[in-house]
């Protein structure tokens, strides 16, 4: 980082420890022709991705002494384009399993969708509206496991079914991670992705909410997944449909869960507003 201040959203140098590896490891696979490393240190470039997210800042608004929208978005198309966010997550993830004790990949899952309004520059043929939540926007599929821990993401226009979504997130999770074997829905996910669960092996379990109790009452299961979308939100970037590309916002998605899981693995957290100077 030089002499700069550093930014409550930078890498220390102990969760860089953790994450760094595996982008020395891209760089590595990947040798610019000319044999000039770079202006800026990935670690930077990451940092620049970390704090957009964070603070939901525009491109044009980056501060300036981190690296510039030139090179922070040519990073970052290109680990989306390439699955090297895909990668570092699920390796990352994997560590937080065993960290907790359990194993690398889950055998269960939760999967829940969330509606998320689309700023006025968003491509209009890239979203619709929910027809119940009245939101117009996007939708954003997750599937977790019960350490709620992110296994596939899946963003669609918010016109789309949650069992369409539903269908997408389980292709998705039986291709890179074929243990699941049960995944908790609630009833807005209809019949149909039970059946289409029952054809890839997985039983797909609708957990419904109880009428009897009032208040709020956690769902068994089910609250994991709501607590997910409650810690990304703390990711301002993430609050509102910002992104042109469904795929970008999936690549968003998965840097939050990221950052989430180097603060997990490191014992560590961000410090905010409310945190003593």
């Amino acid at each position: 980082m030089g002499e700069r201040k550093a930014y409550p959203s930078d890498l220390t140098d102990e969760q860089w420890a953790v994450v760094g590896p595996f982008l020395d490891a891209w760089k590595a696979r990947h040798p610019s022709v000319s044999g000039h490393q770079g202006r800026y240190s990935l670690r930077e470039v990451l940092n620049s991705i970390f704090y957009q997210n964070r603070t939901g800042c525009q491109w044009a608004y980056l501060p300036h002494d981190l690296p510039p929208k030139s090179a922070t978005y040519y990073y970052f198309a290109l680990w989306r384009d390439d699955g090297t966010d895909q990668a570092i997550h699920d390796l990352l993830r994997c560590q937080a399993r065993e960290k907790a004790g359990r194993r690398e990949d889950p055998s269960a899952i939760i999967l829940d969708t969330q509606s998320i309004r689309a700023a006025n520059h968003v491509p209009a043929a890239t979203t619709g509206k929910d027809a119940g939540k009245k939101v117009p926007g996007r939708k954003r599929g997750l599937a977790v496991d019960a350490l709620g821990l992110i296994i596939a993401v899946v963003v669609t226009a918010a016109s789309v079914t949650d069992t369409v979504i539903g269908v997408r997130l389980l292709d998705k999770v039986v291709e890179h991670t074929p243990t699941v074997t049960r995944a908790w829905v609630d009833a807005g996910f209809k019949h149909d992705l039970g059946i289409h669960g029952a054809l890839l092996g997985v039983d797909v379990e609708v957990v419904k909410r109880s009428d009897t109790r009032p208040g709020f009452v956690p769902v068994a299961k089910r609250w994991v997944v709501e607590q997910v979308n409650g810690t990304l939100m703390l990711h301002r970037r993430l609050v509102r449909e910002y992104e042109s590309r469904p795929e970008s916002s999936v690549s968003r998605t998965l840097w939050a869960s990221a950052a989430n899981l180097v603060r997990r693995l490191t014992g560590t957290s961000t410090p905010c507003w409310r945190d003593p100077a």
